[in-house]
């Protein structure tokens, strides 16, 4: 029994062998669980601050935050492809340091307001369009293609821990030090992940490019455009965020219209969620590399379309939490093998530039996803009936590609 629980905590953990992909993900665990704390202190800020338009204000917030992935992160895979990546990551950590460390000075100076907030999330978001290319380019060269799957796996279980433990610690620091504190933890935070950065060793740099950075650019988008499986995975990508993600970006707003409650049971919903990420990734992270990953996460999706209409339509707490914990397993799994398929269908000299593409699907429905929830809330009345609508389209997309195919579920 010892033995076949050891073998399998094994494999969950084989990626972690590697010295730098172990040192990075240690780093940027530390790092997520202050972003997180950061996220739901925002996000009741924003509430607080806003009052019955906080449905808006929290989708255009999510809009701010992740417009510049749309606007920069073709460019940030392009540098990826041609620059030691290592130093994009720390040019990356250090401007989203200095955005929390700003937030938390405005917020204890009573200087706070939304667009403010808002202003900064856009700052953040372009730190990331660089960085988060660069980062995700990184780790093939640290595991190998055979470990792959496992490690983006892994970095879905750390950054879902840090769901699990942000919120947990967002909502003692809330109720004890108030909200500066869950800023100013989350700046410290990021020394962590740039300590793990400066100690990585025998990283591999990308030659020297002869071609043009528009040139370069455009070799990327050929290569997307000429695999019919690789449009396919960038349009899941950017459909399961556009669709989906609302769920978690409209959470306060169920929390505060649905339930009647408060910040405690928000970090709770967020907790919840995050514990069935974790569950999630560890599912994919066991399943490793195998034959028909496709087909697998279409019917993840679907089965995530589901589980996200019946938390709609839920009117009890203890049903919602189930629910919720179901979906955030799923879309997890999900995204964990979008993001594999995405890394496993692009070649190595052109990895920077298609994750660069992936990403801009993939972050640029969540912005898009949010705004146009947050502007149907508004005129519907209702985010329950807004995200039950997303569900079952999210069910339907599932149900056309497994049915038609395109290429896509026998990989």
């Amino acid at each position: 029994m010892l033995t076949g629980i050891h073998a399998a905590v094994a494999r969950i953990a084989v990626a972690l062998t590697h010295r730098n992909f172990r040192l990075l993900w240690c780093g940027a665990l530390t790092s997520s669980i202050g972003t997180w704390m950061q996220k739901v202190a925002q996000a009741w800020l924003i509430v607080t601050l806003t009052g019955p338009s906080s449905a808006f204000y929290l989708g255009l917030d999510s809009f701010a935050g992740e417009a510049p992935i749309l606007l920069f992160t073709l460019i940030g895979g392009v540098v990826a492809d041609r620059r030691d990546r290592r130093h994009m990551m720390l040019i990356s950590q250090a401007v989203q340091m200095a955005v929390a460390f700003l937030l938390a000075g405005l917020i204890y100076f009573g200087a706070i307001q939304v667009w403010m907030v808002i202003g900064l999330s856009f700052i953040a978001g372009i730190a990331q369009a660089f960085g988060g290319p660069a980062y995700q380019s990184l780790i093939p060269t640290l595991v190998g293609k055979e470990h792959l799957p496992n490690a983006i796996a892994l970095n879905s279980i750390q950054f879902n821990l840090a769901r699990v433990i942000g919120p947990i610690v967002a909502g003692v620091a809330l109720a004890t030090l108030g909200m500066v504190a869950c800023f100013g933890l989350n700046g410290i935070s990021f020394l962590f992940v740039i300590a793990a950065i400066l100690l990585l060793r025998d990283v591999h740099v990308p030659p020297s490019a002869t071609e043009s950075m528009v040139d370069q650019m455009k070799g990327g988008l050929r290569f997307v455009k000429n695999s019919r499986n690789m449009i396919a995975v960038m349009s899941l990508g950017f459909i399961g965020a556009f669709l989906g993600l609302p769920l978690l970006t409209f959470l306060p707003v169920i929390v505060k219209d649905v339930f009647q409650q408060d910040v405690a049971f928000y970090s709770r919903l967020m907790t919840v969620s995050g514990a069935g990420a974790v569950t999630g990734a560890l599912i994919v992270a066991y399943i490793g590399k195998h034959r028909h990953i496709g087909r697998t996460m279409l019917i993840f999706l679907g089965a995530f379309g589901v589980a996200m209409a019946l938390f709609a339509v839920s009117r009890s707490p203890a049903i919602s939490s189930v629910l919720l914990f179901v979906a955030g397993a799923l879309l997890v799994m999900c995204f964990s093998l979008t993001t594999s398929l995405a890394q496993l269908l692009a070649p190595p000299e052109l990895r920077g530039r298609v994750v660069s593409i992936y990403m801009v699907a993939f972050r640029g429905g969540s912005p898009l996803g949010g705004l146009a929830s947050g502007w149907l809330v508004t005129q519907i009345g209702s985010a329950p009936t807004v995200l039950m609508v997303n569900g079952i389209a999210l069910a339907a997309v599932a149900a056309f590609f497994l049915i038609r195919g395109h290429g896509l579920r026998d990989i």
